[in-house]
């Protein structure tokens, strides 16, 4: 059962990613990551309202790192992908974010001390070809020039998001309960988003309702938010932090089936390339790594 549930939660993910670029014509990008989240905490808030009553002296202790949390990740992780597929591709999208275990590396070794070995430096900078790869389209010109696809500079602007808010999430109260975290955040995140969204509005980006994006909508606010949240943690809980971990690493691979089945999407050799690179250093970076790091420590 867990094995079904991680795979089915890193499906949903995927699915966020092709479902945002299905409807991208229909929907802003701010309004349509408020709707989710909104939606999301309409679902869930008799549910939560209780728990951060009861335990609202803690939060209100953490609230400035609760609220810092929230917005790294409910609002900018998918606000930058939603803008992000407005102009770039799902496929592309889906593979960027395999390079989140890299960045996370990277981030922890400059500002927490942690120690990298050289062969773990090696994989960053495998990886990072990798990232290139995708961003460039596998042309050369375009980094030379510089002329960058602006969806995929959301899209590493997400990628950036997310891997700070994995790496703050050390500082997360340890006494709140993982669901009323997850509450609060969703909770800050709608109030933050709020204004985006009016914005959005009055500058004239007004939403399409329409059988498409009705059940999109629906989609994106109950599985890869509420049942992915539940399913991982069930996941981890079972099989342990690192071993769920590499299930991520299936996202790319569902992103380009579901964007090459549902959106017609064209799989060109440089995705490939770059998926290659990008597991090449992930490899080299985090598990060929960690390896040699426990075999120091044992000696």
């Amino acid at each position: 059962m867990p094995y079904f549930l991680l795979t089915l939660t890193v499906l949903f993910w995927a699915g966020n990613f092709v479902t945002a670029r299905g409807i991208h014509a229909d929907f802003p990008p701010l309004t349509m990551s408020f709707m989710r989240w909104g939606l999301a905490l309409l679902i869930i808030l008799p549910f939560i309202l209780p728990r951060i009553l009861r335990k609202w002296p803690l939060i209100r202790q953490h609230l400035p790192m609760l609220i810092l949390l929230s917005v790294l990740s409910v609002v900018c992780f998918n606000s930058f992908i939603y803008l992000g597929v407005q102009t770039t591709q799902a496929t592309n999208a889906t593979l960027m974010q395999s390079a989140v275990p890299i960045i996370i590396l990277v981030l922890t070794s400059l500002f927490l001390g942690e120690t990298v070995v050289r062969r773990q430096w090696l994989g960053v900078f495998v990886s990072l070809a990798g990232v290139l790869m995708l961003v460039a389209k596998g042309d050369p010109e375009i980094l030379m020039t510089l002329s960058f696809n602006t969806g995929d500079l959301w899209i590493l602007a997400a990628v950036l998001s997310w891997s700070v808010y994995s790496v703050m999430l050390r500082f997360k109260p340890v006494e709140l309960d993982g669901f009323t975290f997850f509450g609060v955040t969703v909770v800050v995140g709608v109030m933050v988003l709020l204004p985006f969204m009016l914005w959005e509005f009055l500058a004239g980006a007004r939403p399409h309702w329409n059988s498409q994006t009705v059940p999109a909508i629906i989609y994106m606010a109950i599985c890869p938010s509420i049942l992915s949240y539940i399913f991982w943690n069930r996941g981890v809980a079972e099989l342990g932090p690192a071993k769920a971990g590499l299930f991520i690493h299936l996202m790319p691979l569902f992103g380009l089936i579901l964007a090459v089945i549902f959106l017609n999407e064209a799989v060109e050799p440089f995705h490939f390339i770059g998926m290659g690179l990008i597991f090449c250093g992930i490899y080299l970076a985090i598990i060929a790594g960690r390896s040699h790091n426990d075999k120091k420590t044992s000696a």
